[in-house]
């Protein structure tokens, strides 16, 4: 995983709903990193405690992130 200050930005560029930054920072991932975001992404859409702006923002990357793939 990057260091906390490029993780940080990571997951900034991750939940900020702009497809163009979730692209390239998906695009900067190991499949390794990109199984565990993915899996915590989900996580954040649908358990309780997160942040109804959380979820929005993690439904949005999970969506681009899925439509890349295709």
């Amino acid at each position: 995983m990057p260091a906390n200050d490029d993780l940080e930005q990571l997951w900034e560029d991750l939940l900020s709903e702009d497809a163009a930054r979730i692209r390239r920072a998906w695009g900067d991932l190991t499949d390794a990193e990109g199984v565990a975001i993915l899996a915590h992404l989900r996580r954040m859409r649908t358990e309780p405690g997160w942040q109804p702006p959380q979820q929005h923002a993690a439904a949005q990357a999970l969506q681009v992130i899925e439509a890349q793939a295709q």
